[in-house]
């Protein structure tokens, strides 16, 4: 028999918040029928009406706020309407309790690894106005271009002149960057109709060394007066060092193209990080918060106890950040990562830092360790910081086979980090020793976490 669903869309109803998903969404529950509500936290009594419902659960907006929680700060609406910020209204440090719990909770029901012991997130001294890059949507709105961000689950655009969370340097910049492209009549891109030019506005900046890059995308290639209306950025932002056009013609969610045309500049920007510079192109991963990136990769340096015997395997290692960052405390590491344009730009970044006794090679990691195995490299360390969607099990195995004797593994999503230390610990003997969330993306539900693996020696 088919179980009757207790409420019904556009429903108005009294609730009571007990829990929040792991996106931040308040939880109630109506004759044990989960409803998801935006912008409520557990203990609030709210007045929500009911806007979707499905087989299982339900979604829910709140009209009004009967009883607020003490851990509620004051937010701004917009920045709710597109889920840019969804821990806006969590004051921060149970924000940062929030994020403890999310990693204990898949290490117990993931990685079946309960008695393992999570040490408190580490939060950030400024948990605001602190991302270093902007990929900004350009758009007409009543006459004139903005950029802003899209409304959740759509593709209509909020106007914003202050992302709260980015370096207001970088909002500051947008909006001289859309008075100049006005003054030449550039056009905004339709993505409804797939016409126009200006896709969207990409900036990145250093707050170490001040300098910045502009990445204008756009849909067709030819691009009239771009080198003048480059000319004029720079001009105008003295902070700019490269100006770049970036074409994607497609029919895409994905931000960048294939082709770049340097108009100013030498295609990169320079930051610092603990004590080392990195040229960083416009399509190079790079942490988005420079200062919690220290601390998460000192904690990854610290928990990984290296001596300057140690020969250390960076899988993932990206442009370098994290090899050439112990390279000097340990006899030599090797580095794969499978963009090839990552390691050209780790190549460069080794050269710059006078580091030579880091080797990186492009590929899939599972294929070349096993390669340099066979040359009688030996790893005893080897680190790891996959995207969110986390390890290859060939990869997890050929780690095992390699025999390391600690295992640093840097993750971003938790469910992804639990199933692969499960599976780290079925196929080899390997034992997690700390788990230190570090809180990377203040306001919102995403949490970096280090942990070291040792292997136990029977």
């Amino acid at each position: 028999m088919e179980k009757i669903i207790p409420v019904t869309k556009n429903q108005e109803l009294e609730v009571e918040i007990i829990d929040l998903t792991n996106e931040g969404m308040g939880v109630a529950r109506v004759d044990n029928f989960a409803i998801f509500i935006a912008n409520a936290l557990p203990g609030e009594i709210a007045e929500i009406r009911v806007v979707k419902v499905l087989k299982k659960f339900a979604f829910a907006i709140v009209l009004e706020l009967k009883k607020e929680s003490p851990d509620r700060v004051p937010a701004k609406k917009e920045l709710l309407q597109t889920g840019i910020a969804p821990l806006q209204h969590l004051a921060y440090d149970k924000q940062l309790e929030f994020k403890q719990h999310q990693v204990e909770h898949v290490l117990k029901t993931i990685a079946k690894m309960p008695d393992v012991p999570v040490l408190e997130t580490i939060g950030a001294k400024n948990p605001v106005a602190y991302r270093n890059k902007a990929a900004l949507p350009v758009r007409r709105n009543e006459g004139k271009l903005e950029v802003g961000f899209f409304k959740k689950n759509s593709h209509d655009l909020v106007p914003m002149t202050d992302f709260y969370i980015q370096d207001p340097k970088i909002d500051e910049a947008a909006q001289v960057i859309l008075g100049i492209l006005e003054r030449y009549n550039v056009k905004a891109y339709d993505e409804k109709n797939q016409v126009g030019f200006l896709r969207h506005l990409l900036i990145r900046r250093s707050d170490n060394t001040k300098q910045m890059m502009v990445v204008l995308v756009t849909n067709k290639d030819k691009f009239f007066k771009s080198a003048e209306i480059a000319e004029t950025i720079v001009r105008e932002l003295p902070e700019v060092v490269s100006v770049i056009q970036n074409v994607n013609p497609e029919n895409t969610n994905v931000i960048l193209g294939k082709v770049n045309h340097q108009l100013i500049g030498n295609g990169f920007y320079e930051d610092t990080l603990l004590g080392k510079t990195y040229h960083i192109s416009a399509a190079s991963f790079y942490q988005v918060n420079t200062p919690q990136a220290e601390i998460l990769y000192q904690t990854a340096i610290d928990f990984a106890d290296l001596k300057k015997s140690d020969v250390v395997i960076d899988a993932y290692c990206g442009i370098g950040t994290i090899a050439l960052s112990l390279a000097d405390k340990v006899d030599h590491v090797y580095g794969v990562e499978v963009v090839h344009d990552a390691i050209v730009d780790a190549k460069t970044n080794a050269a710059i830092n006078d580091v030579d006794n880091v080797k990186f090679k492009a590929g899939l990691a599972e294929v070349v360790m096993p390669k340099w195995q066979e040359k009688n490299i030996h790893a005893n360390v080897v680190v790891v910081d996959p995207p969110r969607k986390g390890l290859a099990e060939s990869f997890i195995e050929a780690t095992v086979k390699m025999n390391p004797e600690r295992i640093i593994y840097i993750s971003c999503n938790p469910a992804t980090l639990a199933r692969d230390l499960r599976l780290f610990a079925d196929l080899g003997d390997y034992k997690v020793e700390k788990v230190q969330p570090v809180d990377v993306f203040p306001q919102t539900t995403h949490v970096e976490t280090v942990v070291l693996m040792s292997r136990v020696d029977k």
